[in-house]
C-alpha cells in the first residue's frame, strides 16, 4: 500500500520493488583527442599544401617547356617562309613593276595577319584546355582527400569506440580481481589460528601468496594506469614536499627485495631538506620502478644508489646499478610501452618505465638513460622548481618533513611500495 501510495504521490508509474529493471546505459563521453593525432592531422595538412605546390610547379613546368617548343617551331616556321620568300624574289629576273611588288606585299602581309590570329586563337584554346585539366585535377583531389578524411574518421571513431570498451571491461575486471585477491589475502590470514605458531613449509607458502597477490596487484595497477594515460587523465597533483625524505622512504621499503638477492641498496640524499613540488605517491611509483628494475638487471653482489640532489631550477634524481647495461641503441626505446630487453624476456610487461616516463612527463620533467654495456646504468629523472626558488629549506625531520596530496589515503602508498 505504501508502495502504491509513493507511486500515486509522484505522479509516475514506478515499477513494483520485485520487478527487476534495466539500466539506461549513460552516453559515452568523447574521449580528448591525442596529441598523436594532431600531430597526424599537422601532417596531412602540411603534405597535401606540399603536394599542391609541387604538382602547381610540376604543371607550370611542363607548360613552359611546352610555350618553349612550340615558339621555336614557329620561330623555324617563320624563318623557313622568310628564306623561301626571298629566294622567290631573288629568282624573278627583273625587278616586277611597282603595283605588281605592293600587291605581292599586300598578300603576304594578308597571309601573315591570318597566320598570327591562328596562332593566337591555337593559343587561347590551349589555355582554356589546361585550365580544364587543371580544375578537373583540383576536383578530383578534392573529392579523393574528402573520402580519404571520411574513412579516417570513421576508422577513428571505431577505434574510440574499441577503446571505450576496453576501458570499461578493464575497470570492471580490474575492480572484481581486486576483490578476489582481497578476499585470498583475507581468507590465507584466517587459516592462521590465532597465537599458533605456523610451521615453517606453512609460512614459507603463505609468504609465496602474498608475493603472488602483491604482484598481480602491480599489474592490474599498471594496466589501470596506462588506461589513464591512453584517455589523458592520468591524475597528478604536485604539493610541495621534501624529495630526500622521498628518496630515502623508498629505499627503505625495498631494502628487503635487495637484500633477499644480494644486492646493496643505498641513498645518498643531501643532510637537510630537498623541498619541491611533486604528486608523493606518483614519485613513490617512479622511483620504486627504476629500483624494481635495477634489482631484476643486477646481478647478486652488485649494487644500487639512489640519488637526489639540487640543480639549477629542478631537483634531479638518479637510480644507478651495476647491472648489465644497457645498449647505447635502446636508450630511449626503453621508455616506449610493452618494451622488453629480449624477445623471450618475461621478468615484466614493460611498462614500469613508460609509465613512469608519463608520470615524469606530467611533473614536466625530464626523464632519461645513459649506460655502458657490462657497467650498469644510471636513470636520471628532474622535477622543475619555481623560478626563483631554491629547492631547499631550512632544516626539519628529513622523514616526517613532506607533504602528501590529499587525495590518496595513506593505504594506497603503501601498497605501491609493498609491491
Amino acid at each position: 500500500m505504501a508502495e502504491n501510495l509513493s507511486r500515486r504521490r509522484s505522479g509516475k508509474e514506478l515499477p513494483p520493488s520485485n520487478v527487476r529493471t534495466r539500466a539506461v546505459p549513460k552516453a559515452r563521453k568523447r574521449r580528448a583527442p591525442a596529441p598523436e593525432r594532431a600531430q597526424t592531422d599537422d601532417s596531412l595538412r602540411a603534405e597535401r599544401l606540399d603536394t599542391d605546390s609541387a604538382l602547381k610547379d610540376d604543371v607550370a613546368d611542363a607548360a613552359r617547356d611546352a610555350d618553349d617548343v612550340v615558339d621555336q617551331a614557329r620561330e623555324v616556321a617563320d624563318a623557313v617562309l622568310n628564306q623561301a620568300r626571298l629566294k622567290a624574289d631573288q629568282a624573278s629576273p627583273s625587278a616586277p613593276p611597282p603595283a605588281e611588288a605592293d600587291a605581292l606585299n599586300e598578300e603576304r602581309a594578308q597571309a601573315d595577319h591570318v597566320v598570327r590570329v591562328e596562332r593566337a586563337a591555337a593559343d587561347v584554346a590551349l589555355g582554356g584546355v589546361r585550365k580544364e585539366q587543371a580544375d578537373t585535377l583540383a576536383t578530383l583531389l578534392v573529392h579523393e582527400r574528402a573520402a580519404t578524411d571520411a574513412y579516417l574518421l570513421t576508422e577513428r571513431d571505431r577505434a574510440d569506440d574499441a577503446v571505450a570498451h576496453r576501458d570499461d571491461f578493464l575497470g570492471m575486471v580490474a575492480h572484481d580481481v581486486r576483490n578476489l585477491l582481497g578476499g585470498v589475502v583475507l581468507n590465507l590470514e584466517l587459516l592462521q589460528p590465532a597465537g599458533a605458531e605456523r610451521e615453517p613449509h606453512v609460512a614459507t607458502a603463505a609468504d609465496r601468496i602474498r608475493r603472488y597477490v602483491a604482484r598481480m596487484n602491480r599489474l592490474i595497477d599498471d594496466l589501470v594506469d596506462v588506461t589513464s594515460i591512453d584517455a589523458g587523465k592520468l591524475a597528478i597533483v604536485p604539493v610541495e614536499g621534501d624529495a630526500a625524505a622521498l628518496v630515502t622512504e623508498v629505499t627503505d621499503a625495498f631494502q628487503p627485495a635487495a637484500l633477499e638477492k644480494g644486492i646493496a641498496l643505498s641513498a645518498q640524499v643531501p643532510a637537510g631538506p630537498l623541498l619541491a613540488p611533486f604528486d608523493h605517491d606518483r614519485m613513490l611509483q617512479v622511483i620504486g620502478n627504476l629500483i624494481v628494475n635495477a634489482i631484476k638487471f643486477t646481478p647478486a653482489g652488485g649494487s644500487i644508489g639512489v640519488r637526489v640532489e639540487a640543480s639549477p631550477g629542478a631537483v634531479r634524481f638518479c637510480v644507478r646499478d651495476t647491472g648489465v647495461g644497457i645498449p647505447a641503441g635502446m636508450l630511449e626505446a626503453i621508455f616506449e610501452r610493452f618494451w622488453q630487453v629480449g624477445k623471450d624476456d618475461r621478468r615484466g610487461m614493460g611498462l614500469g618505465l613508460y609509465i613512469s616516463k608519463s608520470i615524469v612527463d606530467g611533473h614536466r620533467g625530464r626523464i632519461w638513460a645513459e649506460s655502458e654495456l657490462g657497467k650498469g646504468s644510471q636513470v636520471y629523472f628532474t622535477l622543475p622548481v619555481a623560478k626563483g626558488v631554491k629547492p631547499t629549506s631550512p632544516r626539519r625531520d628529513p622523514v616526517r618533513g613532506h607533504a602528501r596530496a590529499p587525495r590518496r589515503g595513506k593505504g594506497n602508498a603503501d601498497r605501491r611500495l609493498r609491491r
